[in-house]
Parts: C-alpha cells; structure tokens; sequence
C-alpha cells in the first residue's frame, strides 16, 4: 500500500486532503488571536526582567552585576564566600544594590559623572572578574570610578545629591541636572588641587547628614547648612578630617541606625540620634572607638535593621550579615567581630541589601568521646554541598 501510494500522486494529495479536514475538524474554532495593521510601541528593554541586582566594582575597574540572592545571610563573625575572582594585586572597591531598570550613575574620582541602567553592566558569575568599566563607558587615563549611585525610576522624592570629597568639603545640587548625559560623560563637581570625590548621596531636602572619617569621628549636621548649587562649584567645608580621609555618609531618612564597620571586621550599630546635632565643618565626635585591634573605620551608614550587610575584604571573600543580628551599642565602645579575616585581609566595602528571609539551618554536633555538644548555624540550598559538610564534621 505504501508502495501505491508512492507511485501514484493523486493518492498522496487526497491524504494530504484528509489530514487537512481532520485538523479542521479537531482544531477549527474561531481565531483567538487578533490580526491588526498596527504599530506596537515596545522597546528591547521591556523584554528584560526587573530583578534585584548587586554591581561590584574592583579596585582595578572590573565591573558586574549578579543577582542579589547570589548571596544568602550568615552569622556573625563567619568567613563567608568567595565574591569575585581578584587579581593578587585588585580588591573590592565598590558595591551598590538596585535593580536592573533603575538608572546609575557613575562619579569618578575626578568629578566626572556618566550614567546607564542597571542591565547595562555585564551579567557574571560570583567568582567571575567582570568586564573593564572602560568597555562601557569613556574614562580618562587617570580616571577611575569612585561612586556608584542607583536613581529610582520615579526618583522616589530625591531633590539633590550631596557630594562629599576625600577631604571633607561637601555641596549640593538640583538632581534634575543629571537627567541628560551623553556616553562622554558630564562635570559632577570642580575639584580643588590633591582633593578627590569620595561619596555622592541622594536627599530630599530635609536630610541630616553625618559624615565620619577613619579617624573614627563624625559630625551630624542638617543638610540645609550646604545651599544649592551648580554641577561646577567646589563646596563648602562639611566635615573637618583633622588629616584623616572621609570613609562614610549617612542620611536620616536612610534609618534611625548607624552602622560602623572597622578595617579588621569589627563593628556594631549605634543610634542616629547619639551623634550630637551641631554644624557643619566641626571635627565632630567619636563613632567607633579606634583600637589596634579594630584598626581604621572603613564604612559608616545609616540603616533602618531589617536590612542585610555585604561585608566585602580586600581578598574578595564576602559575607552576608543580618542587621537584626547586630546589637545597638553606644558610640565610644569598639562594636563586635563581625568577618573573621585571613592574615593581611581588611575589609574593604560594606553595602545593604534587602533581608534575607530564608532561615538558617541549624546543625548540632556531638564532638567524639567527651560528650560535649556545639551548635553551628549552616545554610546551603545545595544538597550536595551539605552532604560534603556533614562528612567533614564527622571526620
């Protein structure tokens, strides 16, 4: 029959026929799409999910951004994970949480701003480099990216951005003057001879700001000391350094908790309202008590609690602390040890994320013939990672 239907074509029409009736008849309801001479107003980036996003930038300019469940929290004190793959001589210097459809924009160090939206940066593994920021955007020789700040896409309230230099002087301007920048980039703030932009902030208007410097210290002032003014002018003194440098801004808006983290992992959360309001340009009072053990502040934020800490070290390992975990101390003690670090090893960075609300798993050992029990707190999501850590423990 198969032979038949080969050699003689009216056959094969006529089976081509009733395949076509039979689909007819199984599947001939009216049209449920509609066909229309129209223009779709769709752009490419409406087809790219919004998703939670964390950007790290090296030391050396490598820049990414991973999803920010990459990380999950752990306890304090822990050694975390790795978070990037460095070059012996790169660290972690930069690290901003936002989503991929939220703009950014980029401060260099020169006062040079450039902007782009949040999937614009490479997508990459944890432990992968990233891309050079050079491959985007256009630096300068001496150029490097000092300040990443995400902008709501409604803008969420900001009526301007306070700038706050290496040295400690400060200003700020209208944030509509950044709405519209091309690829080469725009003059964010004139700099004075040795001076470098440090940190940029996002306020409403009715913001009290503290500004701490590695010396420990920190002045709390209201925002409306700096007046308005344009993308080209230097700024006022903000905080008197006394040699030191600027490590940290924190708004009031941004919580009613002070987060201080050292150079060796210790740190602790203070209350907003302990730093004494006075004015601006003052050397201000103590925010970590600076020991040789502590060493040097490194980071200084305002959080409301609920939030998680990225904690970052200059070798790339990477932990995630719950805030919640954290105690409120006072301003003069040193804070608690919250990144066990390998020898040479500083923190470098500390961001927020949102909290993580996935629990912990907690694990109880029995330590071999002396009936002694300790309790872990462990997490993985990876079955097998776990089989491979309860083999350790009991080796």
């Amino acid at each position: 029959d198969l032979k038949d239907i080969l050699a003689n074509h009216s056959r094969v029409l006529q089976i081509i026929r009733d395949d076509l009736d039979e689909m007819v008849n199984r599947f001939g309801d009216e049209r449920r799409t509609e066909i229309a001479d129209s223009y779709v107003d769709m752009e490419d980036e409406d087809l790219i999910p919004r998703e939670d996003i964390i950007i790290t930038l090296t030391e050396s300019g490598y820049i990414k951004r991973q999803p920010v469940d990459t990380y999950h929290a752990q306890n304090r004190g822990g050694r975390g994970i790795k978070s990037v793959t460095l070059n012996e001589e790169d660290s972690v210097d930069t690290m901003v949480a936002m989503t991929t459809h939220n703009h950014i924009l980029l401060f260099t160090n020169k006062g040079r701003v450039y902007r782009l939206k949040g999937y614009n940066i490479p997508n990459a593994s944890r432990t992968a480099k990233g891309l050079p920021i050079v491959n985007i955007i256009e630096l300068l020789p001496d150029e490097k990216v000092q300040t990443l700040l995400p902008i709501p896409e409604d803008k969420d309230g900001v009526e301007s951005l306070l700038f706050v230099t290496k040295s400690g002087l400060a200003k700020r301007t209208p944030v509509s003057e950044f709405d519209n920048i091309n690829k080469n980039g725009k003059i964010a703030i004139t700099l004075r001879e040795g001076d470098e932009l440090r940190y940029v902030k996002a306020t409403r208007g009715d913001d009290e700001v503290i500004i701490a410097g590695d010396n420990g210290k920190a002045v709390r002032f209201d925002e409306k000391e700096i007046r308005m003014m344009g993308r080209t002018a230097s700024g006022v003194q903000g905080f008197n350094t006394d040699g030191g440098t600027v490590i940290g801004v924190a708004l009031s808006h941004e919580g009613d908790t002070v987060l201080v983290v050292s150079e060796n992992g210790y740190g602790k959360r203070s209350q907003f309202d302990d730093f004494r309001l006075t004015s601006r340009g003052k050397k201000g009072v103590r925010a970590l008590h600076i020991t040789e053990k502590t060493g040097s502040l490194v980071s200084l934020q305002a959080v409301k609690g609920d939030e998680d800490a990225l904690i970052v070290s200059s070798t790339g390992i990477m932990i995630r602390l719950r805030l919640a975990d954290i105690g409120v101390y006072g301003r003069n003690t040193q804070g608690l040890k919250l990144i066990s670090l390998n020898d040479g090893a500083k923190v470098t960075k500390v961001t927020l994320v949102n909290g993580d609300e996935e629990e912990v798993e907690e694990i109880d050992i029995v330590k071999d013939g002396e009936g002694m029990v300790e309790r872990l707190d462990v997490e993985s999501n990876d079955e097998q990672e776990m089989n491979v850590f309860e083999e350790n423990l009991t080796e």
